[in-house]
């Protein structure tokens, strides 16, 4: 058995994944028996995508040429919106992200397609399979979600039935080679929905114990439900399941970036990214390792200062300091890194100098959940709802002198103070794709906006020149890999 959509479908033995249980390389008769809850719970663990997809970054407005910097192939073919020429093993690539997400997808398959016949000795035993259905739903469900919105066209409801979008696949795998199809966006959204829903209606997180941030808890569902239909458009369901986790009062799930243990940690640059990446922080919902490169100062394009101080320099509140802005480390000759991540290191051995990067990403936090909220107020235009999660985090985002947000204060940042042809409604949802730019940089999050609100990207080249993503094109699609095509037999997108 192959197990592993990733053997069958990509370039069969090209990628050998950290964390890959033996079962996903054996023929049918040698794959793991999972015949108890502990081995299906173990298998879980490896139904979480451990590649980034931070490199959409790159394709942002949030990075500009920087000098200095160690620019492998791919850092360059993803800057400049080229389809991928490099090795599938390469990290923070579109073939890894793929590769890697739909191996995750196998494991959630590889348990749910056994837990039935799984015995159940007492109710405790019910609940936790339960439990096991849930995360392995969730993952499977978040996993596809994903790559649709990368290697699909954003969600439109006029045109998700035509448009297409990658396989959901939700059985294991039981033959050495097989042909898919794509399923239409709209198909792929269906799916995810149904997965998503059961998931969060069998959640239970009595089971995780200790680890419970690093396993599709019930609050990191919510957010997923927040996020998937927000990018659907269904902004009153985007509310509700926000709701359901923030509440009425939202800045319990807010890091205060305000507050002394923030501002004191900003002197260590190990001290600041161990807090901000806590899983003790309430905001903090779902944390994955991400084999990659991103957080890596000496590697790929970032934020210019100049770029860095425009963009945090949008600042309509007088007197008062972004401290998003600070802790951050010098990048190549002209580039600033804001402090996000650790750099971690695994070795292969003891005393090996080599090993894997990695990082750990926070696939889910309050703020995100937050501003998703925000931003369906504002579609609703429920403007004074949308100020008060606004206040909320401005107060823990800003130091200085304390601010009032009003919709007239910002306009007059805007300098559209008395112009009746610009509506309140406008410069609210501007400011908001301002916030979250901020909130997500370096991230990977604000690709997902570009596609969203189709927004143009320019970037400058080494010689002065520049090269531009309009707001239709066709490469804001990531291609589909060429071993998936010639292997899988799915349709490239058009280019």
């Amino acid at each position: 058995m192959t197990g592993s959509f990733f053997r069958i479908l990509l370039s069969v033995g090209i990628l050998i994944l950290a964390g890959c249980d033996d079962f996903l390389d054996e023929v049918p008769d040698n794959r793991v028996d999972l015949n108890d809850l502990d081995k299906a719970a173990q298998v879980l663990t490896n139904a979480y995508s451990d590649a980034s997809y931070a490199f959409t970054d790159w394709m942002t407005d949030n990075v500009a040429y920087t000098r200095g910097v160690n620019l492998r192939t791919n850092h360059q073919e993803i800057y400049s919106w080229s389809d991928e020429t490099t090795d599938a093993t390469e990290t923070d690539t579109p073939t890894f992200y793929w590769n890697a997400t739909y191996n995750a997808i196998a494991h959630a398959n590889e348990v749910l397609a056994v837990l039935e016949s799984l015995d159940a000795n007492n109710e405790e035993d019910e609940a936790r399979k339960r439990a096991i259905e849930s995360e392995a739903l969730l993952t499977r469900a978040y996993a596809h979600f994903m790559l649709v919105n990368l290697f699909g066209k954003h969600y439109d409801k006029q045109r998700a039935g035509t448009d297409q979008g990658v396989p959901y696949v939700d059985t294991p795998e039981t033959v050495f080679i097989k042909t898919y199809a794509r399923n239409t966006v709209q198909e792929v959204y269906d799916r995810v929905e149904e997965d998503m829903l059961r998931g969060l209606e069998l959640s239970d997180d009595s089971f995780f114990s200790n680890s419970g941030k690093y396993h599709f808890n019930r609050n990191a569902a919510m957010a997923f439900a927040s996020r998937f239909y927000l990018y659907k458009g269904d902004f009153q369901k985007c509310i509700d399941y926000s709701n359901e986790l923030l509440g009425n009062d939202p800045s319990a799930f807010v890091r205060d970036l305000t507050s002394d243990e923030f501002l004191n940690a900003g002197s260590s640059i190990e001290g600041y990214a161990q807090i901000y990446n806590s899983p003790d922080l309430p905001g903090n919902l779902l944390l994955i390792r991400k084999v990659s490169l991103v957080q890596r100062t000496d590697f790929a394009h970032g934020p210019t200062t100049t770029l860095y101080n425009d963009l945090f320099g949008l600042n309509p509140f007088a007197g008062t300091v972004d401290e998003r802005e600070n802790p951050a480390l010098v990048k190549g000759e002209n580039g600033v890194f804001p402090i996000r991540y650790q750099s971690l290191f695994q070795r292969s051995s003891l005393n090996s100098n080599v090993g894997t990067p990695y990082h750990i990403h926070l696939a889910f936090r309050g703020e995100e959940v937050l501003l998703n909220r925000m931003e369906s107020y504002v579609e609703l235009n429920r403007l004074d709802d949308a100020i008060r999660d606004l206040q909320v985090l401005v107060d823990n985002r800003y130091s200085g002198p304390p601010v009032t947000v009003t919709i007239q204060l910002l306009r007059t940042a805007f300098g559209v103070s008395g112009d009746p042809f610009v509506s309140d409604k406008f410069v609210l949802d501007l400011y908001v794709q301002i916030e979250r730019r901020k909130e997500f940089i370096v991230q990977g999050l604000r690709w997902f906006d570009i596609k969203r609100f189709e927004l143009d990207v320019v970037h400058n080249l080494a010689d002065g020149s520049t090269i531009m993503l309009d707001d239709k094109d066709l490469r804001k699609v990531l291609q589909i890999p060429a071993s998936a095509v010639e292997v899988g037999g799915l349709q490239p997108n058009p280019r």
